[in-house]
């Protein structure tokens, strides 16, 4: 996903530029993230300590679940790439669960992530993995001085529940990630544990979940349909990510609604989207051509590469081996020369 992160808001700056460790930090972001994660430690001393509750836990799988898909099949898949359609209500519920997942809006998020794309690995991309490890996870976020262009994303604006998520996003996201988790809490007297764990634990698992995308999954795992990228698929990263771990795939054709395209490559987010489609939910689901064309070809490239590579070893061993040979032989010859030119021992007295 990759998947693209924002904390609550992009910092004002030129658009289009991606933020480097020069620019001033975003003191907005930096206190919300540390805030959040104190606050996730403390839903997990909350479960544990004072008052643990499956309905709690339950609670914040179900939370987990639906926030992962919106980002994933929503924010992702659906925005960014418009990698299918969906009608209403689903998209009504990747804008709510989209909110509690508190990435920044939909227009937001998408016009960050269609820069990522278009400028992959260079200075332009946001969270350019070539900036290092902690700058693709996290570092990008905590910096300011740059301002997110919308002029990326002029389709989406024409949606109205993507307009009214922008204008309303901060309420939104209160509601969506505390405000509602509490209040279902109440039904089995733990507000504060729903809070907490459904929360803000939920919310720190899930950050760090997206952020693998932009570091992980850009550093670990292989590199099957385009070489010269430095997206790579990871089944480990698509685990922790709804499918989003084919990353090497989706960078070469972002516009296919599966990032895994075997069937048995875990991408639940393309499971439940395919399963949309057939009862009207979905619609227009994309789909990459010549995939596998693309995959031989980085195949037979990676093999004469390497054919060469052993060509060129081969030949500097028998170069090697000739030097030697040759040398044995003039020390050979020098020492025959030396043996013929020494003058006879005299007779013994």
């Amino acid at each position: 996903m990759d998947a693209s992160n924002t904390a609550l808001r992009p910092s004002d700056g030129p658009a289009g530029q991606a933020p480097d460790a020069k620019r001033p930090i975003d003191w907005v972001n930096l206190t919300t993230i540390a805030v959040v994660h104190l606050l996730g430690a403390a839903g997990i001393w909350w479960v544990a300590a004072v008052q643990f509750s499956w309905a709690t836990v339950g609670l914040a799988i179900f939370w987990y679940l639906m926030c992962g898909f919106a980002i994933t099949g929503g924010y992702h898949r659906l925005f960014a790439h418009k990698a299918y359609k969906a009608n209403w209500l689903l998209t009504a519920i990747h804008l709510f669960f989209g909110a509690a997942s508190v990435q920044n809006t939909a227009l937001k998020w998408s016009a960050d992530h269609r820069v990522h794309h278009a400028h992959s690995d260079t200075d332009k991309d946001p969270y350019s993995v070539t900036k290092g490890f902690w700058w693709a996870h996290i570092g990008w976020v905590l910096r300011g001085g740059r301002e997110v262009d919308l002029g990326l994303v002029k389709d989406l604006e024409k949606n109205a529940l993507v307009r009214f998520q922008h204008r309303h996003y901060i309420l939104l996201a209160v509601l969506s990630g505390a405000v509602v988790p509490m209040l279902i809490g109440l039904a089995w007297g733990d507000p504060i544990g729903a809070l907490l764990f459904a929360g803000f634990t939920r919310l720190v698992l899930q950050w760090h979940a997206t952020f693998s995308v932009n570091s992980f999954a850009h550093l670990i795992g292989s590199r099957p349909y385009d070489p010269e990228s430095t997206a790579r698929d990871s089944w480990i990263v698509a685990l922790m990510t709804f499918g989003e771990g084919y990353h090497n795939y989706h960078h070469k054709f972002p516009s296919d609604y599966r990032n895994g395209v075997r069937w048995w490559q875990f991408d639940p987010t393309k499971w439940v989207v395919w399963s949309f489609s057939k009862v009207g939910i979905t619609s227009d689901l994309r789909r990459a051509v010549n995939a596998e064309k693309y995959k031989l070809a980085t195949a037979l490239k990676k093999a004469q590469e390497a054919a060469a590579a052993a060509a060129a070893n081969a030949s500097a061993t028998a170069s090697a081996a000739s030097a030697a040979a040759s040398e044995a032989a003039s020390n050979a010859a020098r020492a025959a020369k030396a043996a013929t030119s020494a003058p006879a021992p005299g007779p013994s007295l």
